[in-house]
């Protein structure tokens, strides 16, 4: 009897650890990302733009100064190179920026900020050649009233038949650069 109680317990004990073993081994697409992909998108008079990124959250931390260093190029965003794609040409700030794809990144400071458009594309956020610059711009810094926004948001804004701005938001900042259909 004790042998069948042992049996039956060891019968347990082995599918109840393949449950788990398989619950542990699923595929990382049936888990939430902690920096989930998001897309902004918008027509500014004829041109369409897309942005697509990773939308990292706080969870806690302190983002500006320290988790999104000040001096440093920082890929905005999470994961994967944030990708610009315009299907026409467009001015950002004073940069052309012609019909096509290309990464954003920035230089975040205390009192203003620097868009950086560059030519590579398709690299992890975090591989960077300054050689590949279009150009840089300045970038126009505010507080926003929301003073714990959780999730970093891309925002295009249209501000007339061929204007808009770019809006890049987290925690209590809100930088911006105009933009012009061409």
């Amino acid at each position: 009897m004790q042998s069948r109680s042992f049996l039956a317990l060891l019968a347990i004990g082995c599918f109840s650890a393949s449950i788990a073993q398989a619950q542990m081994n699923m595929p990382a697409a049936s888990k939430k990302p902690l920096s989930p992909p998001e897309v902004a998108t918008a027509t500014i008079g004829k041109v369409g733009i897309t942005i697509n990124y990773a939308s990292p959250s706080r969870r806690g931390r302190k983002i500006m100064g320290e988790l999104v260093p000040y001096g440093k190029v920082w890929r905005t965003g999470a994961n994967a190179a944030t990708t610009l794609t315009t299907t026409g040409n467009l001015k950002i700030g004073g940069l052309r920026v012609k019909a096509g794809t290309y990464t954003l990144y920035t230089l975040p400071a205390e009192k203003g900020w620097t868009l950086i458009v560059n030519k590579q594309t398709g690299q992890w956020g975090t591989i960077y050649d300054e050689k590949q610059d279009l150009g840089r711009v300045p970038m126009v810094a505010a507080k926003i009233p929301v003073h714990d926004l959780e999730n970093f948001i891309i925002v295009i804004q249209p501000k007339g038949a061929n204007k808009g701005e770019l809006h890049l938001r987290w925690e209590d900042t809100d930088v911006f650069v105009p933009i012009v259909a061409q």
